[in-house]
């Protein structure tokens, strides 16, 4: 009797701790705290025979310039690209399949049609300048990398980067803020 009731206690316990841990797996893990979110719009104005172009779409940046990841979403939650990169490596993921590039720049240019000095934009989106260039304060915002960075609206969640070099490129974000 003794050894039953031990294997049914053990047995219990077995199952709680199961329980536990399916739990805990299903439970809504919080993005780390270095992570980006929110709406992203860019827009690519006409030039040299090339039409006007522009993407909107949610974006989830996490890591940083050497090491991390960028996805792009429809509003309903619909992949439109993921890109991941660490040294050496940085892959494209669409509903296409996936595709390898030598740098993020070239990624950048492949997402949204335009270079975008995305290892700047996880410092832009923070209200900062990048420290791996010169920057100089504006008004609003400052200069850097040929951008003009507007972080008029950053208490709001909102940054915009403006390129006026052609083809001109506007990157707008609205960051999502914790409660």
């Amino acid at each position: 009797m003794r050894v039953s009731g031990a294997t049914s206690s053990t047995g219990r316990r077995l199952v709680v701790a199961c329980v536990a841990l399916l739990l805990a797996a299903c439970a809504s893990v919080p993005p780390p705290a270095d992570a980006l979110s929110g709406r992203l719009a860019v827009r690519v104005d006409g030039a040299d025979g090339v039409a006007a172009r522009s993407l909107s779409a949610a974006f989830d940046l996490r890591g940083d310039p050497s090491r991390g990841e960028l996805g792009l979403s429809t509003p309903i939650g619909t992949m439109i690209a993921r890109a991941r990169w660490q040294p050496g490596d940085v892959r494209l993921e669409t509903p296409d399949g996936e595709r390898r590039f030598a740098d993020l720049d070239g990624m950048a240019r492949e997402v949204l049609g335009e270079a975008v000095p995305v290892a700047a934009l996880f410092d832009w989106l923070r209200g900062r300048p990048w420290p791996g260039a010169p920057s100089s304060v504006t008004g609003a915002g400052f200069e850097q990398l040929g951008w003009t960075v507007d972080l008029g609206g950053f208490a709001d969640g909102r940054v915009e980067a403006v390129r006026r070099a052609p083809p001109a490129v506007t990157v707008r974000a609205r960051l999502d803020r914790a409660s």
